[in-house]
């Protein structure tokens, strides 16, 4: 049977919707995909720990990224996670053969992590937070009224604050990992770097997931809850409802602030 739970920063967005029950495993890729995502990781530090045979643990790692795919395409289940991670897994392994050094494995994470800090922080400096713009990017699409669209979530000072604090996190959680991870294959120390990267993968994933879910769900309902008032307003157009919205956004945000 299909699964539709949404996924990753995906399952956030509907973190403030009546009726919508959240779930960490669910929001991770469920126990299946926890599985899938982290099983590449241990077969490679494990197999290379015990053979020190470089070769061999990249075969064999690539055999199982790509089983993956397939045995979820048999299946005729969705294989969207499954090819993206024979993707990072293959950049990895490749990384790793060409330079004949396993720890140049994990060179891809330091870089995606850094980038991911990079931009999460500069959005943070331009008081437009990054996490903020992803999750309302997947809750309602700007096709159209992009200024609109930007203002009415931004103006809610309440949901605005959130998704800074949220930013904050993913930010921190990203730099967490480089100054644990980065002295580890300075030094060379391969098992203790493979074991760092699994701990702070999908664990820590699941707990970045489960706090922001925990700081955004109430200002998100209270802004839907706003925004749904304004909808029902009779004589209220689409062309006028952004800026009604945005009135009420402020009262919101006025709100949360005397609290």
């Amino acid at each position: 049977m299909a699964n539709n739970k949404r996924t990753g920063l995906s399952a956030l967005a509907d973190a403030g919707n009546d009726g919508e029950d959240f779930s960490v495993i669910d929001a991770i890729g469920g126990p299946r995909g926890v599985i899938e995502s982290m099983l590449p990781g241990v077969v490679f530090v494990v197999l290379f720990v015990a053979t020190s045979n470089l070769n061999l643990t990249i075969a064999v790692s690539a055999v199982l990224a790509v089983s993956q795919v397939i045995v979820r395409l048999i299946q005729r289940q969705s294989v969207m996670g499954a090819v993206s991670g024979l993707v990072a897994v293959g950049i990895c392994l490749i990384w790793a053969w060409q330079t004949h050094e396993a720890r140049n494995y994990y060179i891809f994470g330091f870089i995606t992590n850094a980038g991911y800090a990079a931009l999460l922080a500069v959005s943070l400096i331009a008081r437009v937070p990054g996490l903020g713009l992803v999750v309302e990017f997947i809750r309602s699409l700007p096709t159209e009224h992009f200024k609109a669209w930007f203002h009415d979530w931004m103006d809610d000072k309440a949901l605005k604050r959130a998704y800074m604090i949220v930013t904050g996190l993913w930010a921190g959680l990203f730099l967490l990992r480089l100054a644990v991870q980065v002295p580890l294959y300075l030094t060379n120390h391969v098992a203790a770097l493979g074991v760092a990267r699994l701990l702070m993968g999908i664990p820590f994933w699941a707990l970045a997931i489960w706090v922001s879910y925990l700081i955004i769900a109430t200002p998100m309902h209270r802004h839907g809850t706003a925004f749904g008032k304004v909808r029902d307003v009779p004589g209220t157009d689409e062309e006028s409802m952004p800026d009604d919205g945005a009135t009420m956004m402020h009262e919101n945000g006025k709100d949360d602030n005397a609290s």
